[in-house]
């Protein structure tokens, strides 16, 4: 007599993350990547407008291999994210800093009538 197996719902490819209820959120507006031959090393960092030096947040080391798979994933989710919501333009003709840090400008003067 053969039993069938219970139902179970299928096993995702992905390990469980245990997320703490007080695990710090950071933003990142800019990174710094270097590397050895044995790993890579992503530096966070939070750049404000008129701010120096850029306030460091985390610094993520990785394996190549995992660097590579990282890469992979990013590429797959901007994709994903693109054809939801149209494409994510970089700007041109300067830098990225340039063009998101400036120093601040003066406000216009207002115009008489």
């Amino acid at each position: 007599m053969s039993s069938a197996p219970p139902n179970r719902p299928p096993a995702s490819p992905f390990p469980p993350l245990d997320v703490p209820a007080d695990f710090p959120i950071e933003y990142a507006n800019l990174v710094r990547i270097a590397h050895s031959p044995s790993e890579i090393v992503f530096d966070f960092a939070q750049l404000l407008p008129g701010g120096m030096p850029a306030r460091m947040q985390s610094r993520i080391i990785m394996s190549p291999l995992a660097a590579k798979l990282f890469h992979r994933a990013l590429t797959e989710n901007l994709g994903k994210f693109e054809a939801s919501y149209g494409e994510i333009t970089i700007p041109s003709g300067s830098t990225l800093a340039d063009q998101l840090f400036h120093p601040p400008q003066p406000p216009e003067k207002p115009t008489g009538r």
